[in-house]
């Protein structure tokens, strides 16, 4: 059978953005021992995490194009989108008077709007099986400022968690469900040079993956709103 007659595989299809590192690649690892197909997003698509039957697709944050173009490129290989899965972002440490507009809209940039872009680009598909899910990566600074320099990173990622709820509240009658997920330190590249801590004392992201995996297959009354994850003792709230 050729390729442009081809049936699309069974299974469920994700896309989820920064999949190469980190948390997203701990969540592509995981949903793909599930069953789950990934189209990954990628900046170097050479990086991707998963061979056939899974694809990866050029993806760059900052790049307003690209987000339609990899919903398209998904719909065209799998016919079907079931999650989304938002994990790339950055961080850019600086307290409100420190960070410029520049490193600010960056942030806002790759953090909030690429992600809302692509939400919206894969919605009909999303609503078109009535169970659609969208993961979306925020932190507990999307919860709370815990210091004056980790505060333009937390305005960005309260944007994200409010994000999560605004697709939760839009999405409820066509079967969409949203999950925001808000871990503190977690043993990836991006704490790898926080002072005091080990990385095995960190949350691992293979947890925050099976946790994932779990809301995922969740049935649609039966929605979690928000995932934390802390490696201290601290306020959740």
């Amino acid at each position: 059978m050729s390729e442009s007659k081809r049936s699309p595989p069974a299974g469920r299809v994700v896309m989820i953005s920064g999949a190469s590192r980190g948390i997203g690649a701990a969540i592509a690892s995981r949903l793909a021992s599930d069953g789950w197909l990934i189209s990954a997003g990628l900046r170097n698509t050479a990086m991707a995490p998963q061979g056939a039957p899974h694809i990866a697709c050029f993806y760059d944050a900052t790049d307003p194009a690209t987000e339609s173009v990899w919903v398209g490129e998904t719909l065209a290989h799998f016919g079907r989108i079931d999650a989304v899965i938002a994990s790339a972002g950055i961080s850019i440490t600086g307290s409100i008077l420190e960070t410029d507009d520049q490193d600010l809209e960056r942030m806002l940039q790759v953090n909030v709007r690429s992600p809302t872009r692509l939400i919206k680009a894969a919605w009909p598909a999303l609503a078109a099986g009535g169970q659609g899910r969208v993961v979306l990566l925020s932190s507990m600074s999307g919860k709370r400022v815990k210091s004056p320099r980790s505060s333009t990173y937390a305005i960005s990622k309260f944007a994200v968690t409010g994000l999560a709820a605004a697709v939760r509240r839009t999405g409820w009658a066509d079967g969409i469900r949203s999950t925001v997920v808000c871990p503190g330190y977690v043993a990836t590249d991006m704490t790898s040079k926080v002072a005091g801590w080990r990385p095995e004392d960190m949350t691992q992201p293979e947890d925050i993956a099976a946790m994932v995996s779990a809301t995922l297959n969740l049935p649609n009354n039966a929605s979690v709103s928000e995932l934390c994850f802390t490696c201290q003792d601290e306020d959740m709230a």
